[in-house]
């Protein structure tokens, strides 16, 4: 299986995908000079599934592994439960050199490498994905957040993983709409870099839906396009920007919903096909382009159309969007498949673009 490099000058790291690889991390861990004590950040579930491998495999490289469980729910990537991860590992005497590693999905990534860019101003994280979306997205790339009740991720920090290991077999226990979630965000790639990928994804739906080798191919170009873009803009000054697509939406649906009525990736492939639709309107792309990602998010059994929520409401809520500069609202919009662009959209577009939805009762 492959290994994929972040390129970061002195500071890239591997995403290493190989199928049974969890009992291996600590002999990886070992081998990129890291020892003594450990801090193992997952939920109760996924540590019932992975937990023992993981740590049988730590023990035996020489790690003194401390677990430290965080309940499950999009709901506890907050900073009360943040502080009390410090709290355990201030008890557990955890030192600068002390690694962190990161089971499970984006709630403990995101939280765990918050926590680990904070705590004694930095310490080595390591990310272990156990969900798609998590293994295609938010495991790579060093955005570490919690939550805050009026926005999604608006504390945080850019943190990269010392590395990223990520077996495709624990998909396998996954329920399908985590799958389906997952593949929100493995659209999104072909949407914004690579239209033959999309077609790939177009072709072999049913296929990639049903976990079959497929779906690996999907995982690896996935990390690729993301490992390419970080790369060359790791703190989002400019290209990284067109990772966002369709999540301008898809935030403010997630903050306006509340946090877990939605799968991050339900809300950004209702967000992405709501981006679609905003390019179209403001003649970005041709006729049709919107349709065809529609398409493509209805074959993998998305959801395309938004809740029933104010226009009013979403336009205030994405004024609060990380990427709103002196108060304009950027988007990533189509151009075509395989290419897209940031574009600032004034609040009169928004709202045009809003009371045409209503009227076409897409909205």
């Amino acid at each position: 299986m492959p290994t994929i490099t972040v390129e970061l000058a002195e500071r890239s790291y591997p995403i290493v995908i190989e199928r049974g690889i969890l009992g291996g991390v600590g002999k990886r861990l070992k081998e990129m000079g890291l020892s003594g004590k450990a801090a193992l950040v997952t939920n109760p579930i996924v540590e019932k599934l992975y937990g023992q491998a993981l740590l049988r495999g730590l023990e035996e490289a020489g790690f003194r592994t401390a677990v430290i469980r965080v309940p499950d729910g999009e709901e506890y990537k907050n900073l009360e439960e943040a502080s009390r991860v410090y709290d355990r590992l201030i008890e557990e005497k955890m030192e600068r050199s002390s690694p962190i590693v990161a089971l499970g999905g984006g709630v403990i990534g995101d939280l765990a490498g918050f926590v680990a860019a904070t705590y004694l101003r930095g310490v080595p994280y390591i990310q272990v994905p156990t969900t798609l979306l998590s293994q295609v997205d938010s495991s790579v790339g060093g955005k570490t957040a919690v939550n805050h009740p009026r926005g999604k991720n608006l504390i945080g920090a850019f943190y990269q993983p010392r590395a990223v290991f990520i077996d495709p077999d624990v998909l396998k226990t996954l329920e399908a709409r985590e799958i389906r979630a997952g593949l929100a965000e493995v659209v999104k790639y072909g949407v914004i870099s690579d239209e033959g990928f999309f077609s790939f994804l177009e072709e072999n739906s049913g296929r990639i839906a049903a976990l079959g080798d497929e779906l690996i191919t999907a995982i690896k170009r996935s990390c690729e396009i993301k490992a390419e873009v970080v790369s060359a803009d790791e703190r989002e000054a400019g290209l990284r920007s067109i990772l966002n697509f369709g999540h301008t939406f898809g935030h403010a649906i997630e903050t306006l919903s509340g946090y877990g009525h939605f799968k991050h990736g339900e809300a950004v492939s209702m967000g992405m096909a709501l981006a679609g639709d905003l390019s179209e309107a403001l003649g970005a792309c041709a006729p049709g382009v919107s349709g065809r990602i529609r398409g493509l998010l209805k074959d993998l059994d998305l959801p395309i159309e938004a809740p029933d929520i104010p226009a009013s409401s979403m336009i205030e809520t994405m004024k609060l969007d990380k990427k709103v500069s002196g108060e304009r609202m950027r988007f990533v919009l189509v151009k075509k498949i395989g290419e897209v662009f940031l574009r600032d959209v004034t609040e009169t577009e928004l709202k045009a673009f809003f009371l045409k939805k209503i009227e076409g009762n897409f909205l």
